[in-house]
């Protein structure tokens, strides 16, 4: 955990938090924290800052948060055809610590149904992880998670307005590596990456009707964890790129 956070809800009248659960044991075992002690901190949906170590016990961490700065905003959305079960629980923590600001996990036509009677599609479930992904980044904004079992319903009637970006990009394998994909600065990009069977003819036709541009990496057909990863962090250097030659 790079910076500890909690929900608003848990701030007590005094301004103060106390932590009972695995964030204390971080605090006390790994950090070696005292009182009067700062760590790096923040609030879920919120600001981000340091608080100061007030008191230690055996079960429990008391706080007092100073939170004034805005942590690094996400800045992609992705649209993830649903992977096997034990893909998708792997995958949470890493897409919140990437940046990804929304996540639609919809049905395609090599996806099979039962992908979606998962445990790991519930919030109860899958928000912890991505509250584990944030930490590990340092940031402090909770991406919105839509899991869609109809891919039609969804593609008619939900993904443009769910995902305006003007940049939009669709992965897929191809021959060879895309070219020159541009990233305008501040722009929000869209990203598709279907299931590891690639996907359908008619399902790719549909996402160049609606504007995605296709988006490789070469031939190679990569785990749906794998190509999430690579994907993103190729277009997060993209991105960087472009901001520094317009700084």
């Amino acid at each position: 955990m790079n910076r500890i956070l909690w929900e608003e809800k848990e701030i007590l009248p005094d301004g103060s938090v106390l932590l009972t659960d695995k964030r204390a044991d971080h605090i006390r075992n790994v950090l070696h924290g005292t009182p009067g002690q700062t760590i790096q901190t923040g609030t879920v949906n919120g600001l981000a800052g340091h608080s100061t170590i007030v008191e230690t016990t055996e079960q429990s961490v008391r706080l007092l948060p100073c939170h004034e700065t805005r942590a690094a905003a996400p800045w992609l959305d992705l649209i993830l055809a649903c992977p096997r079960p034990k893909v998708m629980k792997r995958l949470w923590a890493q897409l919140a610590a990437l940046g990804v600001r929304r996540i639609a996990v919809i049905h395609a036509g090599k996806v099979e149904k039962f992908y979606f009677s998962s445990q790991w599609l519930s919030p109860e479930s899958y928000r912890p992880l991505l509250l584990e992904g944030l930490q590990q980044a340092g940031t402090t904004e909770m991406p919105e998670v839509f899991v869609r079992p109809l891919f039609k319903p969804f593609f008619e009637d939900e993904l443009d307005t769910l995902f305006p970006a003007d940049v939009r990009l669709l992965a897929h394998p191809a021959p060879h590596p895309s070219q020159a994909i541009e990233i305008p600065p501040d722009s929000p990009v869209t990203l598709a990456i279907g299931p590891e069977g690639g996907w359908t003819e008619y399902e790719l036709r549909l996402f160049q009707e609606k504007g995605f541009r296709f988006f490789s990496l070469g031939s190679r057909t990569l785990r749906t964890d794998t190509a999430c990863i690579a994907l993103i962090s190729t277009l997060d250097w993209i991105r960087s790129r472009k901001e520094e030659v317009r700084q």
